[in-house]
């Protein structure tokens, strides 16, 4: 009896575990769901003034059509000023026909940021300035200045590059592309100015950017997403969602859109929906295959029922551009190129 109890009192200690383990197994089990990364967007300052200053650089050398002195002049300051910013510069020169017939002399710089890393945003507005006022009542004839029409979207893609330099990129790449050539179509309100070679009006437009994305300054060239400013720098600018960008690339266009409301732009970003445009992203959505939309200033209550009222016009001077939205512009892209930075590094 006494051995029986010596070992009961051994095996007692052992029983109580297992009990002890027995009841731990009829508790519910707890799954640990791992929570996502929180992305921290750290992007630079982004300077109005600095961008204004850029645009009114471009005004200085004075109207700058296709095969103009101040052409020539203006191309030559953006490739030293690019060349402050960016790792590599690109210089495409070619020559191609305007629907006039003329022999038309054309620049593409292509400025590429961190050019080592795979995921890349591209970057667009043209550079060259319209040579004839169509859409005014007097000097029609005559080249205009192309503040906002043109100059703007350099100069606030300038500035970035500025900013970016500032900061620089670790997990992804950014092209800046100054096409060239846009803004040299044909429209019917030049029928009592120019006579016409050809009809092929939509063709005649975005002739730098047809030109690149057939011959990219790289063979195989790809970019995740790109975004083409273009009068996007106007007083109370309003920049619609433009149908051709949402087709090809609503995904960026919710993106950007999206930033735009979390900086507090959304009276410049509206999600009123409009037609498509036949603007420089079309054809890099079409020929480059790359996804792009247009960001620019839609207004239905003007003379053109389209654009803003200094479009095509002598109007369109240094006085259109606003500070407050260049900056509402340029925060948004920044924020955007810096939100993808983090989106890469978490992943």
């Amino acid at each position: 009896m006494d051995l029986k109890l010596a070992a009961m009192k051994k095996l007692f200690p052992i029983i109580l575990l297992f009990l002890a383990s027995c009841d731990k197994c009829n508790q519910p089990t707890q799954t640990i769901v791992e929570q996502p990364k929180q992305i921290v967007v750290n992007a630079p300052a982004f300077s109005g003034d600095s961008a204004y200053n850029y645009t009114q650089a471009q005004l200085d050398f004075g109207t700058r059509e296709m095969n103009s002195k101040g052409h020539e002049a203006c191309a030559k300051y953006l490739i030293e000023e690019i060349k402050k910013f960016a790792d590599t510069v690109y210089i495409q020169k070619f020559d191609v026909k305007g629907f006039d017939g003329v022999n038309l002399k054309c620049t593409n710089i292509i400025a590429s940021i961190n050019p080592k890393a795979t995921n890349r945003i591209l970057l667009s507005s043209h550079w060259d300035s319209r040579p004839w006022a169509d859409q005014d009542t007097k000097d029609r004839n005559k080249p205009i200045l192309s503040a906002c029409d043109g100059a703007s979207g350099v100069g606030t893609l300038m500035e970035i590059a500025r900013a970016i330099k500032s900061s620089p990129l670790k997990n992804i790449g950014v092209d800046l592309f100054f096409n060239d050539a846009e803004d040299r179509g044909y429209s019917s309100s030049l029928d009592d100015i120019i006579k016409p070679g050809t009809l092929d009006s939509e063709g005649s437009w975005c002739l730098g950017s047809q030109h690149w994305s057939v011959n990219p300054h790289l063979p195989g060239y790809r970019a995740d997403f790109g975004i083409l400013l273009d009068m996007a720098a106007a007083k109370g600018a309003v920049f619609a969602r433009e149908g051709n960008s949402s087709f090809n690339a609503g995904w960026v266009q919710d993106k950007v859109w999206a930033n735009a409301n979390t900086l507090g732009y959304s009276n410049f970003f509206s999600n009123e929906t409009i037609a498509g445009i036949t603007d420089d992203h079309v054809y890099i959505n079409q020929v480059a295959k790359i996804p792009t939309i247009d960001i620019i200033h839609y207004d239905p209550n003007s003379t053109s029922g389209t654009f803003g009222s200094y479009w095509h016009t002598h109007a369109d001077d240094m006085s259109v551009i606003d500070k407050t939205t260049l900056n509402a512009v340029g925060r948004t892209l920044l924020y955007t190129i810096y939100q993808y930075e983090a989106e890469r590094a978490a992943l």
